[in-house]
């Protein structure tokens, strides 16, 4: 699929040169889909926008691992997806991003302040409880259920087989209807 007029194989080619405009093609392409996801992964703005920009970084380098078995915005969410790995493993930087995140003052809502607080505590929960997934889990889980990916395509930015991806989301769910209800029972 081109991008801004050219081709796929030739942006690849182009960023292996480390031509700078490749690099801004593909970022300007794919900046707002792996902000996105980097956010649902790691809980924060501020750090899913460095690891978009880690991302592209290591673009130029990783560009060589990539074989054309897939499409360039998989390759590049699946270079996302190992930044976000290894932000995830520093947990207290995420403990302390989820509550910097929690101390904002919550945006303007039309429902009324129980609602928002009830769904401010549920988005707290769920954060938490995603916290206690192991890091292959909880990608799939984002990947598939938050951004609404198939398996098929989860897998691909994964780098694994479909029925990887599929009976990692079943442990997830598995595993966080029981942290959900546990802490429901509290």
């Amino acid at each position: 699929m081109p991008i801004s007029g050219v081709a796929e194989d030739e942006l690849v080619s182009r960023v292996r040169a480390r031509d700078v405009d490749a690099i801004a093609r593909i970022y300007d392409a794919h900046h707002q889909a792996l902000r996105a996801l980097a956010r649902r992964l790691v809980g924060d703005d501020g750090i899913a926008e460095d690891l978009v920009h880690e991302t592209f970084i290591a673009l130029p380098s990783a560009i060589r691992g990539f074989r054309g078995d897939s499409s360039l915005r998989t390759f590049v969410m699946g270079i996302a997806v190992n930044r976000a790995k290894k932000y995830i493993r520093a947990a207290t930087r995420r403990r302390a991003a989820y509550e910097r995140h929690a101390s904002q003052p919550a945006p303007p809502d039309a429902v009324g302040p129980d609602v928002a607080l009830a769904r401010r505590q549920l988005a707290a929960a769920l954060h938490n409880a995603m916290d206690k997934l192991p890091h292959d889990q909880r990608v799939a889980f984002v990947l598939c259920e938050i951004d609404e990916l198939t398996s098929g395509a989860a897998a691909a930015i994964v780098g694994c087989k479909e029925e990887t991806i599929r009976t990692r989301l079943f442990h997830a769910r598995r595993k966080l209807r029981a942290i959900l209800e546990a802490e429901e029972l509290r």
